[in-house]
């Protein structure tokens, strides 16, 4: 088995998917901005039996991307998988009125110029493992498919990644690689039947093993 990488790595979703892949035999590549959170999170995993181990990036510069993959193939061998969900800013989300072309900057650095980063770098290393193995899965929050005024710059920049994706998916997917997108409408809730980590995770495990659709969609209700 080879390798996911999971870039926005932290102990809700992420550490659940890591689990999910663990298990499954997966290597383990927590990607974040924060060092200390990512080894501490590879340390527990790794208590648990779970090959994990933690690297550093920032999701709004492509080269630190870039370089990051870069390692994570030349330290773990190659990606296998690729999940891009980092959790946007809080000042991502302003009104729309009040929304001015500087503030969109970031989101759009976050959500379009980031993934389109990750998906150069581990494409030769998923088509080096041939057809049927590589998977890319984006994970999105509800604004990706219904905009919110209140929530401008996710809305826009979710919007942007979820047509890069279904392009993506598209052009690949006649190369037997596999784009998924799941979308959260709401909050992640731990021990909610619908909105719990380990469930969120087990959607993202079977985007990835039956590949039989783009979009699963989880409602904010």
């Amino acid at each position: 088995m080879t390798t996911i990488a999971i870039i926005g790595a932290g102990s809700g979703l992420g550490a659940a998917v890591a689990r999910r892949f663990g298990v499954e035999g997966f290597t383990v590549a927590l990607i974040a901005r924060h060092q200390g959170r990512v080894d501490a999170l590879a340390a527990e995993l790794l208590a648990e039996g779970i090959s994990a181990h933690g690297f550093v990036a920032d999701v709004r510069d492509p080269a630190s991307i870039t370089r990051t993959l870069e390692q994570v193939a030349e330290t773990l061998g190659p990606i296998e998988v690729l999940q891009y969900s980092p959790l946007p800013q809080k000042d991502f989300m302003r009104p729309v009125l009040e929304t001015t072309p500087a503030d969109l900057v970031g989101p759009i650095e976050f959500s379009i110029y980031g993934p389109v980063a990750a998906v150069h770098q581990v494409l030769p290393g998923m088509r080096f493992l041939g057809a049927n193995r590589g998977t890319i899965l984006f994970v999105n929050g509800g604004s990706a498919v219904t905009p919110g005024r209140n929530v401008t710059g996710t809305s826009i920049a979710f919007a942007g990644q979820a047509a890069y994706a279904q392009l993506l998916n598209e052009a690949l997917g006649e190369e037997g690689i596999q784009v998924s997108q799941l979308i959260i409408g709401g909050r992640i809730i731990a021990g909610d039947p619908e909105k719990d980590p380990s469930a969120l995770a087990e959607h993202l495990w079977n985007l990835h093993s039956r590949r039989d659709r783009f979009r699963h969609q989880i409602s904010a209700d």
